[in-house]
């Protein structure tokens, strides 16, 4: 026979109530004591014998057994004085077959010592649970402000200007750019300069969320709104960030059947819980980003318009690395100083000649591949500066155009010239026929076809860009 056909001893059951950290006592519909484990009977001080078939409240000080296997209501958490300690009760009403037959009762903490142990052990738990809260509440604030944005070029002063001048308002405001510009660090800037300052920001990856999980995520849920749901119910993003803000990242990302559900949010100023009865009013302001061409993709039919003129009250638009190349010194010198912090170093400098290789690349991943570089670099330099040789072979080979060079020196280094662009343009060529023959693969679906060349989608837009795709 099979283990489910086993039915456990007696004794085995026996085993198994002693072993538990409850005691257990069971009475029948009129209170009787029907059973009582021999744990509870040493603590209570008397024998098996001395306490089964007596009522309950003969043997027990301070007992509700007798009564509720009269009412059949259960009794939870309850604290109960016996013999000089304090107990924590709980009490459940044994029904058999749609009748109420008696009760079943467990205690805890059979002693003060254990009953300290306990409350020591929660107000551990308490500060822990605090720790967290406070560590969760600073991860809502802004990290960064305006002074963190360093760059002096035209393009990107003109968009810090406009960051300032509006982040006093509550319009919303659509941040573009390339991938790896700075976009987050301007929303982070513009809440910090905000009047919403001292609220929630929350930061959203709209392309990390499942469509299924939306609704739930941004609007929360109440207890029981389906299987699975947490005791209480769960609050969503908007809720967290009441009279804050909410940075809705890649939004371009979006699906479509989420940016109505989106919109109407926008529109009403209120969410409605997943499962919830009623809507809650919200006060939150909104900071979007993408590096997609939104206005090609309402007319694509891709991204709703009347979303897009909601969260484009006022735009943004963040330079390319490529096109303000007279701050990368002043940015790579506040990198390396970030980098230091987290390197345990003091005083990296950065040679010239470092500077002008990194000027004369074009960066298509922008500041976060310029940030990515010089991690690399700090990690392999060996004095207090780096130099050419720390920077990775595809920008320390690259040939630096100078203005005035010497004829000479033009005459040397022209057919090596020739040979690097020659690779790179041999590079780029079968990068782009590999990303055409996987788009046609899959009949233009830039999603899966990333997934096809084993590369994340992020860094097939870039690419896409480059080429002209």
């Amino acid at each position: 026979m099979g283990c489910f056909g086993m039915k456990l001893p007696y004794e085995w059951l026996e085993e198994i109530i002693s072993l538990s950290i409850e005691r257990i006592v069971v009475v029948n519909h009129e209170g009787i004591i029907v059973y009582i484990d021999s744990g509870y009977c040493e603590f209570l001080g008397m024998s098996y014998e001395e306490a089964i078939g007596r009522p309950a409240q003969d043997v027990i000080m301070n007992t509700r057994m007798h009564i509720v296997a009269k009412t059949g209501k259960k009794e939870l958490e309850d604290l109960q004085p016996i013999n000089g300690s304090v107990m924590i009760a709980n009490r459940y009403p044994i029904v058999i077959n749609g009748e109420l037959v008696g009760a079943l009762g467990t205690v805890m903490f059979p002693d003060p010592d254990n009953l300290r142990h306990f409350k020591n052990k929660m107000n551990n738990l308490m500060e822990e649970l605090n720790f967290y809260k406070n560590k969760a509440i600073n991860e809502l604030k802004s990290k960064y402000t305006f002074e963190d944005l360093v760059g002096k070029s035209p393009l990107f002063a003109a968009a810090k200007r406009m960051g300032e001048k509006v982040a006093g308002s509550d319009s919303s405001i659509l941040i573009t750019g390339e991938s790896g510009t700075g976009k987050e660090l301007f929303a982070h800037a513009i809440h910090h300069s905000s009047m919403r300052s001292h609220f929630p920001f929350v930061p959203v990856n709209c392309a990390s969320i499942p469509e299924s999980l939306f609704e739930s995520e941004f609007f929360g849920y109440d207890e029981g709104a389906f299987t699975g749901a947490v005791k209480g119910g769960k609050e969503g993003f908007f809720k967290v960030a009441d009279k804050g803000t909410i940075f809705l990242d890649e939004i371009g990302e979006m699906p479509l059947s989420m940016q109505s559900k989106l919109l109407r949010a926008l529109q009403e100023k209120e969410i409605q819980p997943v499962g919830g009865q009623k809507a809650i009013p919200v006060d939150v302001r909104i900071i979007a980003a993408t590096n997609r061409d939104l206005i090609q993709m309402v007319e694509d039919g891709s991204f709703r318009q009347d979303l897009y003129y909601r969260l484009n009250v006022i735009n943004i638009e963040l330079p390319p690395l490529r096109k303000r190349k007279e701050d990368i010194e002043l940015i790579a010198k506040s990198l390396l100083h970030k980098l230091e912090r987290k390197f345990y170093r003091n005083g990296t400098a950065i040679s010239p000649e470092a500077i002008e290789k990194l000027a004369a690349h074009k960066w298509p991943g922008n500041v976060r591949e310029l940030e990515n570089v010089l991690e690399r670099a700090i990690n392999v330099v060996d004095g207090s500066e780096i130099q050419v040789s720390h920077l990775p072979l595809y920008i320390a080979d690259q040939e630096v155009k100078r203005g005035d060079q010497d004829s000479n020196d033009s005459i040397a280094h022209k057919s090596s010239a020739a040979v690097v662009e020659l690779l790179k343009d041999t590079i780029e060529k079968a990068e782009k026929k590999a990303i055409l023959h996987a788009l046609h693969v899959t009949d233009g679906n830039k999603l899966e076809a990333a997934k096809l060349l084993g590369i994340g989608k992020t860094k097939f837009y870039d690419k896409c860009k480059v080429f002209g795709i």
